[in-house]
C-alpha cells in the first residue's frame, strides 16, 4: 500500500513559502499542492493524466416506490454519457479528464435489501474487481462518480450502517423524492438497518449494495495501492467510500472531497471522512460532476505551485 511521502510534502511547503506572495496567501490552494506532493512523492506534483470513472448500477429496492424515476433511466443516462450529452462530459472536457463509464449488470438489479442481502459475497468481489480494473495505473489523479436510480437510498443505508444514527439522519430527497416517496425511503432504510448487522466493508456492501458503490470501493483501494490521489464526488460517492473505513480507518487518507453536496447527509459524511470539501456550490447531480469542477481548482493549485517564481528567482528581497 502506498503511503504519504512526508519529505516531499515538506519540500513542497518550503517551496510554497518561497514563492512570490505572502506566506499562506493562496490559502487552500497551497494545502492542495502540498497534499498532491505527498501522494505523488515529488516536490512539484503535476497532473498530466486525469482519469474520471463513473460506475452505474441498478437496485431492487426501487420496487418499494422510493424514487420518482424508473430503473430504466439508469441505462438511458449511461447512453447519454456515451453520447457525450451529460454534464459530466462537458465538465471532464473543460477540466482535462478522460472519462470512462462502467455499467454494471444494469439488466440484473441487486436484491431488495429489506428482504435479504442486496448482493452475494461473490457479487461484491466481482463488482469491486470491476472498479479496481478500471483504474489507469498511469493516472496522476482519479475522479470518481456514480449513476443509479435509487442509489441515494443505498447511500443513506450505507452511511447509517457505518456511522450510526436513524434513517431520518441520512435520508434526503435525492433526485426529487418527496411526500410518500421520501417516507418510503426512510421506511426501507429503517427496515434494512434492523435486518442487517454487517461488520466489514465487504459484508456492508453485500447487505445494502449496490454494484456501483462496490466498484467505487474497489477503485479507491486500487488507487491507494498505486499511490494515485482520488477526488470523491458527493453524498453517494462518499457514502460508498466511508464503507472502507470499517476495515481501515486510514483507507481514505489519499482522497479529497470535491464538493459539499446539497443532499442533507453529506456534511456529516464529510466530517466523518475528516476532510474539507474543495467547493460548496449546492450541486446534487452526482455522476462525478462536483469532483470534475474541483479538478479545475486542483489544477490551478498546481499551476501556481510549479509556475510561480520564488523571491530569489524574481530578484525580490
Amino acid at each position: 500500500m502506498s503511503r504519504f511521502d512526508q519529505s516531499a510534502a515538506e519540500a513542497a511547503r518550503v517551496r510554497q513559502d518561497q514563492l512570490t506572495k505572502p506566506q499562506g496567501a493562496l490559502g487552500r490552494l497551497e494545502d492542495l499542492a502540498v497534499f498532491m506532493a505527498g501522494w505523488q512523492g515529488r516536490e512539484r506534483p503535476r497532473i498530466d493524466r486525469a482519469q474520471a470513472l463513473v460506475f452505474a448500477g441498478n437496485h431492487g429496492v426501487v420496487a418499494q416506490g422510493i424514487t420518482p424515476f424508473p430503473p430504466e433511466v439508469t441505462a438511458a443516462m449511461v447512453a447519454n454519457f456515451d453520447a457525450g450529452g451529460a454534464a459530466i462530459n462537458q465538465l471532464c472536457r473543460v477540466a482535462g479528464a478522460d472519462l470512462s463509464v462502467v455499467a454494471l449488470d444494469l439488466d440484473r438489479p441487486t436484491a431488495d435489501f429489506t428482504t435479504g442481502p442486496a448482493m452475494t459475497a461473490a457479487e461484491v468481489t466481482q463488482a469491486m474487481a470491476h472498479g479496481a480494473d478500471a483504474v489507469d495505473a498511469d493516472a496522476d489523479i482519479l475522479i470518481l462518480g456514480e449513476m443509479g436510480i435509487g442509489n441515494s437510498t443505498i447511500a443513506a443505508a450505507l452511511a447509517a450502517s457505518v456511522l450510526g444514527g436513524r434513517a431520518e439522519d441520512w435520508v434526503g430527497p435525492g433526485t426529487g423524492s418527496v411526500g410518500e416517496q421520501l417516507a418510503a425511503k426512510m421506511r426501507v432504510v429503517t427496515e434494512g438497518l434492523a435486518l442487517h448487522a454487517p461488520d466489514s466493508a465487504e459484508t456492508t456492501l453485500a447487505a445494502f449494495g449496490g454494484r456501483e458503490q462496490a466498484a467505487i470501493c474497489g477503485a479507491i483501494r486500487r488507487a491507494r495501492d498505486l499511490g494515485i490521489p482520488v477526488i470523491l464526488d458527493g453524498f453517494i460517492c462518499c457514502a460508498a467510500a466511508i464503507v472502507l473505513t470499517r476495515d481501515d480507518p486510514d483507507a481514505l487518507s489519499h482522497c479529497l472531497v470535491g464538493h459539499e453536496s446539497a443532499e442533507p447527509g453529506h456534511r456529516q459524511l464529510i466530517a466523518a471522512i475528516g476532510s474539507r470539501p474543495i467547493l460548496s456550490l449546492d450541486m446534487r447531480l452526482g455522476e462525478g460532476s462536483g469532483a470534475a469542477v474541483a479538478l479545475m481548482v486542483l489544477r490551478a493549485a498546481l499551476e501556481c505551485h510549479d509556475g510561480m517564481a520564488t523571491f530569489a528567482e524574481a530578484g525580490i528581497g
